[in-house]
């Protein structure tokens, strides 16, 4: 498998802008599972609803899943950006 699988499918799109919950989830019908290096374009204008209100529409969604090769890829790039987060610090501390 070192080629992308692309495919169209349906999917809900919850958008939320209130005090308690800023967010956006997408559910496709398509019963896939998504990995490291997979890519869901949903299809439209933004959903941008005014403060205080969710936003529940339905739309169209292309997958990519990606290849063996870009699986991989993927998970060794997310690890060494995971290393962007560490702080090391050698400076000597004493105590009294």
């Amino acid at each position: 498998m070192w080629r992308r699988q692309v495919f169209e499918t349906d999917c809900t799109v919850s958008v939320s802008h209130t005090f308690d919950d800023l967010s956006a989830h997408v559910d496709l019908d398509a019963a896939v599972e998504l990995k490291a290096g997979d890519e869901v374009l949903v299809h439209g204008a933004p959903i941008n609803p005014p403060y205080g209100e969710k936003v529940t529409e339905r739309r169209r969604a292309t997958v990519s899943l990606a290849s063996a090769w870009q699986r991989t890829w993927a998970r060794m790039m997310g690890d060494l950006e995971c290393l962007d987060l560490l702080e090391v610090d050698f400076t000597e501390r004493r105590t009294l």
